[in-house]
């Protein structure tokens, strides 16, 4: 059960990392801070659909990461 739960803790941490690294920086400098206040102004929804999915993947592999973490600490503990 061990083995199989810090597999499982593996998995997820990669996923999580893979995940962080594929979202778009929220500002890219000083030409980002100009650009993406305009852009956020006048509304541009471009790939919108992917960066809210992988929002909301990272979420969930963050808590499964975190419960799984706590939970291996737990068998291993005993």
């Amino acid at each position: 059960m061990e083995i199989f739960l810090k597999i499982v803790l593996v998995i997820f941490s990669v996923g999580l990392i893979a995940v962080v690294l594929l979202q778009k920086g929220k500002s890219a400098g000083l030409s980002g801070a100009i650009t993406g206040g305009a852009e956020h102004l006048f509304g541009k929804q471009k790939a919108r659909g992917l960066d809210l999915f992988l929002q909301r993947l990272t979420v969930v592999l963050a808590i499964g990461f975190f419960i799984l973490a706590l939970v291996v600490s737990y068998f291993v503990k005993q």
